[in-house]
């Protein structure tokens, strides 16, 4: 029944040049579905105005690339030629960052090709989970789960030093890494930690000084700085 919907507007157009109609229709759709996943990725995401306006014209350029190429071999070399020149400088990105950007690849495929309806159907659906992982506790650690970084000297066995401590005020912790400093005189430990409730943490991080020399301590919350893929 709604065989249609699925279907590809460009169809008998395969050996054939491309209707201006057909290519402005699509460029509409493409604009329109990269303004939905921008606004997608706005939500509850920390953004910068360079990514969102990536995101919001993606679609577009990736639909008019794949109509310009339309099945010819010689054409889809040259484009990939052209696309090899490029060098990108740009830092890692986040997880979220890549599939976001994935995902505005894939609608300008699926448009570029003429399958309005699957796009379209591919945004609402992809949107809908999107905004249903981000506003609920999915994925999320321990709501008292932090992170605790602990200075100490190089004669201090780091594998047990502060089990006694953490006994008293911690539910579970686990050391996360190791890493030496100072020209190897310290070690930076960090630990994974769910505190118990109602303790004092200033108390905790007391004992700690005593038992490592009063060097550096932090806690916080257990945020990494990049998630990356």
């Amino acid at each position: 029944m709604f065989d249609w919907f699925f279907n590809s507007i460009l169809i008998g157009n395969a050996s054939s040049s491309v209707s201006g109609k057909n290519i402005l229709i699509c460029m509409a759709v493409s604009l329109v579905l990269g303004f939905c996943i921008a606004y997608i990725y706005m939500f509850k995401n920390v953004y910068s105005k360079g990514f969102i306006v990536t995101l919001t014209l993606m679609p577009a350029i990736v639909q008019l690339v794949i109509m310009l190429v339309n099945g010819n071999l010689g054409a889809g070399v040259a484009v990939t030629g052209a696309f090899s020149l490029v060098r990108f400088r740009s830092a890692p990105g986040s997880a979220k960052e890549i599939i976001s950007i994935f995902l505005a690849m894939a609608v300008g495929l699926a448009t570029g090709m003429g399958y309005i309806g699957v796009a379209v159907l591919f945004v609402i659906v992809m949107g809908i989970l999107n905004i249903i992982l981000n506003a609920t506790k999915f994925g999320e650690g321990p709501p008292r789960q932090k992170t605790l970084k602990i200075t100490i000297p190089e004669s201090l066995d780091y594998t047990n030093i502060f089990d006694d401590i953490f006994t008293k005020y911690l539910k579970n912790w686990e050391i996360y890494q190791v890493r030496s400093i100072n020209m190897g005189s310290l070690f930076k430990i960090e630990y994974k930690v769910v505190i118990k409730n109602s303790i004092n943490e200033k108390q905790m991080i007391d004992d700690i000084r005593c038992r490592n020399g009063n060097l550096e301590i932090m806690i916080g919350k257990n945020l990494p700085s990049r998630e990356e893929l």
